[in-house]
């Protein structure tokens, strides 16, 4: 199923550093998918923000919570005024599909085009 992907075997990552992931063979790759390119793997800071807030509360934005209420007025402080609404997502995919939902309640039509 990941010939999709691979033209050999895929890849088995075990570790990663910074914008490079490593195989099981120590043969080092630059990441450009895994929504890493504006932070990297392993960043000290990242890390340690995220172990905070793990130990008080881990879960998605399905739920209430005063951070991600802070976070949007903190986000679209920094946007023109047309731009005050903020959709949290879990993923690439669930933004790409929230995307096309608000584009087509928008503008009425349901064709899509898309490029390979």
């Amino acid at each position: 199923s990941c010939k999709v992907f691979f033209a050999k075997d895929p890849l088995k990552i075990v570790r990663a550093q910074g914008q490079y992931m490593f195989d099981e063979k120590g043969e080092k790759y630059l990441d450009c998918i895994n929504n890493v390119a504006h932070v990297g793997h392993s960043h000290p800071y990242v890390t340690k923000a995220a172990t905070k807030q793990m130990e008080l509360l881990n879960t998605n934005s399905r739920f209430l919570h005063d951070n991600l209420v802070q976070y949007a007025q903190r986000l679209t402080a920094t946007l023109p005024e047309k731009l005050s609404v903020c959709y949290f997502v879990n993923s690439g995919s669930e933004a790409n599909d929230l995307a096309l939902r608000l584009a087509r309640q928008y503008c009425g039509h349901q064709d899509v085009i898309t490029l390979e």
